[in-house]
């Protein structure tokens, strides 16, 4: 599935630092703003995987369960 979010890239001494303001909490670093950005990358993937993780558990075992994609 392809996504794109907003990254937010400031400098801060030899370090950059990153965030997404559409994932609260998801934050990056890295000497490089390529660095950064893969960082960032990773932040939000995990993010993602955790919050869709915690919405699934607990659905009733007759649930319907589907995916949905959005381009």
């Amino acid at each position: 599935m392809h996504n794109e979010f907003t990254s937010i890239i400031e400098q801060d001494g030899e370090w950059y630092i990153a965030y997404c303001p559409e994932i609260p909490g998801a934050n990056g670093q890295g000497l490089t703003i390529e660095e950064c950005r893969e960082n960032l990358a990773e932040a939000i993937a995990l993010i993602l995987e955790d919050r869709r993780e915690d919405a699934l558990r607990g659905l009733p075992a007759d649930a319907m369960k589907d995916m949905v994609v959005v381009e």
